[in-house]
């Protein structure tokens, strides 16, 4: 019996004692390992009340920020997704960012019919319940970042 090279997920909470709070987590690059990150984010509810349709529609959009990265980042290699969470007075930021390979942000369905376009339906899902959503390079140049603000 091998072992496995699938990464264990980590996490890092920082509270500051005001009811904001900060949050990384370091989870596979693996569909199952998604609700990590769903769980993360009912627990920063309950450092400030959302309501159940707010707290819904940001477990969508993490969803669909993970999933792409599980999709398309890393083939068939393993890798990791960092997700991050930083609550504030009157905003809740959300990152989340591979290594993987990346792609051009007009891959991302910036425009017309490509917004519907496999993949590019879960950013304009994104789009649709946040605030504002940046769509880039991911850490060092490699991979990719998504990053989206929902106002409180």
């Amino acid at each position: 019996m091998g072992t496995s090279s699938v990464p264990t997920p980590s996490l890092d909470a920082t509270p500051d004692g005001n009811g904001s709070g900060h949050v990384r987590l370091r989870i596979p690059a693996r569909a199952e390992y998604i609700t990590l990150g769903r769980l993360a984010l009912t627990g920063l509810s309950r450092l400030r009340e959302l309501s159940d349709e707010t707290l819904a529609d940001l477990k969508l959009a993490l969803t669909e920020a993970c999933s792409n990265s599980v999709r398309h980042a890393y083939g068939d290699d393993e890798g990791h997704i960092d997700i991050s969470f930083a609550l504030l007075d009157d905003r809740l930021i959300v990152e989340v960012a591979d290594d993987g390979s990346g792609f051009e942000p007009g891959d991302a369905g910036e425009n017309g019919d490509e917004e519907l376009s496999e993949g590019g339906l879960g950013i304009a899902i994104i789009r649709s319940i946040a605030d504002e959503v940046e769509i880039g390079g991911g850490p060092e140049g490699r991979g990719s970042r998504l990053r989206f603000v929902k106002l409180l």
